[in-house]
Parts: C-alpha cells; structure tokens; sequence
C-alpha cells in the first residue's frame, strides 16, 4: 500500500466556507498531520486554492471526499511525495 507523505492540490471552492474553516475540516482526518492553504484568486462566487497536506498514509479518497464535502474541486493534483520520507527538492540546471 503505498505511504503518501504530501499533496499539493489546485482545488476552486466557494466562499464558504472560509478558508480556516475549509483547513480545519481537512485537518481533522486521522491521516493529516498538518494543511495549509492558499488563496490564489478569487472570482465573484469561488476561490482558487492551492492545498498543501502533510502526513502519514495520507487517504487521497478520503481528502477528495471531504473536499467535495465542503464544496471545493479538485483541479489537479501538483505534488505528491511518497515513501519513507519527504525528499527536498533540488535545483538543477533545467530549472534556470
């Protein structure tokens, strides 16, 4: 079974809730050991938020469940980390 350690979701959501709110509902899964979250914009009757997640076995079902539950949508899926442990990312050439 894999071990999920970090995601990174573009997810739009509406107003409300607020994104405290909208972060504590995701915290509270058994997996999460910490969220943060983003605004990235705001449109007339939604947000656009960038959802960093931090655990142990992270459930991806159960995060997407309870972000529809609260009425967000996950747009894509921009990092994810998976193993042991959390690998720093490094600078290389190509990314200048």
């Amino acid at each position: 079974m894999p071990n999920l350690k970090l995601l990174v979701l573009d997810v739009l959501k509406p107003h409300k809730p607020i994104l405290p709110e909208f972060a504590e509902n995701i915290s509270m899964l058994d997996s999460v050991i910490g969220v943060n979250v983003s605004l990235m914009e705001v449109d007339q009757k939604t947000e656009n938020v960038k959802v960093s997640i931090i655990g142990e076995n992270l459930n991806y079902s159960e995060i997407e469940k309870t972000i529809e539950y609260l009425g967000g949508t996950i747009h894509s899926i921009d990092k994810v980390a998976a193993g042991k442990k959390i690998i720093e990312e490094v600078d290389t050439g190509q990314d200048r």
